[in-house]
């Protein structure tokens, strides 16, 4: 049975001898239907509170879902940003370490072709070093030549400008000079 405060203030006894006194007992419900009340109003305002609460906390647990699925989605995108940073240095690397061999190859080839050319002159200083010699010993062997021949001249020019011993009493000439190309082949 479900009493309501208007029941409290409704209720009549009946009248017995040596009951109880009846203003106490009036006085007794209206106070108890005044509790009563209070305690409804008190319950119907924690019910309403308590489903304040419970949205609240509806909401509060739709946003906590909402806040961890982005912080999921947070964290997938750092892991495929981190993911792809790692491939994208990982290619640039290989990238720049292909460039640095290829630099590399092209310096080394270009060291050989300059050291084949730095061979090559050197070749080619070596051999005009040596024709350089060859030269100046022709020349020096034509110049020696040429002063044996100026000295044969001028020894087969004093020879012939020298009396000779007279044979048989016949005295000699100087030689004239048509006689010169004669005499240097006699003597020569």
């Amino acid at each position: 049975m479900n009493v309501t405060p208007l029941d409290l203030r409704q209720q009549r006894f009946k009248t017995a001898m040596r009951g109880y006194d009846r203003g106490e007992v009036d006085a007794l419900l209206a106070e108890v239907a005044d509790d009563y009340e209070g305690a409804i109003r008190d319950a119907d305002r924690l019910r309403d509170e308590v489903t304040r609460l419970e949205a609240a906390l509806a909401e509060h647990k739709s946003e906590e879902k909402s806040l961890k699925n982005t912080l999921l989605s947070a964290q997938r995108l750092a892991d495929e940003l981190r993911e792809k940073a790692e491939a994208d240095g990982q290619r640039i690397i290989r990238d720049a370490e292909g460039r640095a061999d290829l630099l590399i190859q092209k310096a080394q080839a270009r060291h050989e072709d300059l050291q084949r050319e730095i061979d090559g002159l050197r070749a080619r200083r070596r051999e005009t070093e040596t024709s350089v010699e060859a030269i100046i010993n022709a020349l020096k062997n034509t110049l020696d030549f040429v002063r044996e021949q100026d000295q044969r001249e001028r020894d087969d020019k004093i020879r012939l400008m020298r009396p000779r011993p007279a044979e048989s009493g016949t005295t000699l000439a100087p030689a004239s000079a048509a006689d010169l190309p004669a005499a240097r082949t006699q003597n020569g």
